[in-house]
């Protein structure tokens, strides 16, 4: 069946005055309706204006019929509804922001998966997860590093600055297929904001793999050999938070910025705080491989010193013969150096093991003691 030549017609006019048509390419199994959002509509998630329309199965279009005046470039992601059903890579993770600098003419997206949100937290909290960089580089080590960052659900309808949380590991924080088990971050992320907690940025450093344990050793080792702790903990401190803090609002202060991370990442995360006593106020450490560097109960551990900084200590009475014993010999050292013991706290679960589940149950608790 032809249509009517005024149909057709008014389909024409539309196409020549179009100046940008977007068309998605996805699964057909998932039939929830598709919304674009960007910085052109404040990155609204469900927005009406910016439905696509279904054109066939696993097909999607929209066509902007006005010019976007923007003053820079256009960015923009597919979602279906909220941050907790935003388009995923073949990966299974979120990427970059799409970009377009010049927004006009056609585009053809592909979207291969689609996040689907867990019953026990209300999806509209859902963060915001973006990652900077696959390959985001660190001078101090010549290497390149996957980081991502995870937004507060409200941080773009609102115009706040926000505490931010540096966290080791991040191939451990919230994906949900992780090798070694996840904390969940992104949800709980999500079950804190429900209850008005977790107004926080979290930023997540992925780990080097092989190198990790060197990179996150802050003296050298007979055993472990060279110790890259000092340029790891330059890093964070000197090239990424200066570029965090400039592209994102934050809180740049010592008073709104934590670090943290388990096992190795609690080690470095320490060190961090000797390195850096200026930088950091809070401290979340979960199971610190203390017993790889004895030596650091003879640093100065000058950051503790410092008014208002607050340190969390998790340890599990599984995880080793020398974790509690440990734990509270760090704990006992900081004390002997904390002005105010109330911004200390030494949280033991007896039945706790070495396992990054366990780490995910503890912090929605520490980081509601420590922002």
């Amino acid at each position: 069946m032809f249509a009517p030549a005024s149909a057709t017609s008014a389909a024409s006019d539309l196409m020549q005055h179009a100046m940008l048509t977007l068309e998605l390419i996805t699964q057909s199994d998932d039939t929830r309706p598709v919304f674009i959002t960007g910085n052109f509509n404040g990155w609204s998630t469900k927005d009406d204006r910016y439905r696509m329309r279904r054109i066939a199965e696993g097909r999607y279009q929209y066509t902007f019929i006005e010019p976007l005046h923007l003053n820079e470039p256009m960015e923009y992601k597919y979602v279906k509804g909220g941050w907790e059903s935003e388009e995923l890579g073949a990966d299974g993770l979120p990427g970059a922001n799409r970009r377009m600098e010049v927004p006009k003419g056609k585009v053809t997206d592909v979207v291969p998966r689609w996040k689907k949100h867990a019953d026990w937290y209300d999806p509209r909290f859902y963060p915001d997860i973006q990652v900077l960089s696959k390959r985001f580089n660190l001078p101090q080590l010549r290497r390149r590093r996957r980081i991502s960052v995870l937004l507060p659900w409200d941080y773009h309808t609102s115009d706040k600055r926000y505490p931010v949380l540096y966290l080791q590991d991040g191939q451990n924080l919230f994906e949900d297929d992780a090798p070694f088990g996840t904390w969940g971050v992104d949800k709980q992320l999500a079950a804190l904001a429900q209850r008005g907690k977790g107004n926080f940025i979290v930023v997540a450093i992925d780990h080097g793999g092989k190198e990790r344990i060197n990179e996150f050793l802050p003296y050298d080792s007979q055993k472990w050999g060279d110790g890259l702790g000092r340029e790891y903990a330059g890093f964070l401190t000197e090239t990424l938070k200066p570029y965090i803090d400039e592209k994102f609002r934050t809180l740049p202060g010592r008073k709104h910025t934590g670090i943290g991370g388990s096992s190795m990442g609690g080690l470095i995360s320490i060190y961090a705080g000797i390195m850096f006593p200026e930088a950091y106020s809070r401290f979340l450490i979960f199971s610190p491989s203390l017993w790889v560097t004895p030596n650091i109960y003879s640093e100065p551990l000058r950051f503790a010193a410092v008014a208002e900084t607050k340190i969390y200590l998790y340890a599990g009475g599984k995880e080793g013969a020398g974790m509690l014993a440990n734990a509270n010999r760090f704990k006992e050292t900081l004390e002997r150096c904390c002005p105010n013991r109330d911004l200390l706290r030494l949280e033991i679960d007896p039945e706790g093991r070495h396992t990054e589940s366990r780490w995910g149950l503890e912090f929605p608790k520490a980081v509601e003691w420590l922002f």
